[in-house]
């Protein structure tokens, strides 16, 4: 696009691919913060806990050389330092936060490959939640004939497990037992540390869930997937929904 220059603030694996596909799509990339910058590109999501840019940089140091028209793309810009500026926030795009949930259920069923001793195909399989990352598991397991069954808590979507072919249960009514891989994918206690004696020894209790929702020791913490197992693809998701919000933005104008 003409007139466009961007910045990359942050150095992580995701956002080298998005700069990297930018590139090869034309796009003018500046190596350093300059006046005449129309865009400053940050990871998705963009800050850590303190927050610093995640992968390094402070937003003040890196705005205050930038033109204050400059539009910050990004992800969860609701950050203080961001006030004032333009944002084209990812984190909420409907088909960005889709996606993603699919790269990152692809990395999931990955990070139980490496650690299970049995095939996929009849593997008893528990998914707790019915949200973007549990349908897009749960439609992926299903294409490698895993038995899947997902927990859900409302009537209307156990329903509609059932219609799919899934089997399903209502999440307050878990019985682990005969599992032998759960993912969670729900930020809340579902699964207490008395349930989880049930389970067998060689059951598989994967985390996916933002604040950890199976109370137990040999949980596998799962978080930031996408970014771990496959940047790549998690960079030229960034470029591509960077391009896509900056169409968007044109044709409103």
């Amino acid at each position: 696009m003409n007139g466009i220059r961007i910045y990359c603030a942050g150095n992580t694996a995701a956002l080298s691919f998005a700069r990297q596909n930018l590139l090869e799509r034309k796009f003018e990339i500046t190596p350093q913060p300059a006046p005449d910058v129309t865009h400053l590109l940050l990871p998705v999501p963009s800050f850590e806990a303190d927050g610093r840019i995640r992968g390094g940089g402070i937003p003040a140091h890196i705005l205050a050389d930038l033109p204050e028209d400059v539009t910050v793309a990004g992800g969860n810009l609701h950050s203080l330092s961001m006030h004032g500026y333009r944002v084209l926030d990812m984190l909420q795009d409907a088909r960005y936060i889709a996606e993603n949930a699919a790269i990152t259920a692809d990395c999931a069923i990955r990070v139980a490959r490496e650690r299970m001793n049995t095939v996929w195909r009849g593997c008893p399989v528990l998914i707790i939640g019915w949200g973007r990352i549990g349908k897009c598991l749960a439609a992926q397991l299903k294409a490698l004939d895993a038995d899947v069954t997902v927990s859900a808590r409302k009537d209307a979507d156990i329903s509609i497990l059932q219609a799919l072919g899934f089997g399903a249960v209502n999440t307050a009514d878990l019985n682990p037992g005969r599992y032998r891989i759960i993912f969670n994918t729900v930020p809340s206690a579902v699964l207490s540390k008395e349930q989880c004696k049930i389970c067998d020894a060689n059951t598989l209790k994967i985390e996916l869930a933002s604040k950890p929702g199976i109370e137990d020791t040999n949980v596998i913490s799962a978080l930031g997937l996408p970014a771990k197992y496959a940047p790549e693809t998690s960079g030229k998701l960034i470029a591509d929904t960077f391009i896509r919000l900056l169409q968007r933005k044109e044709r409103t104008l």
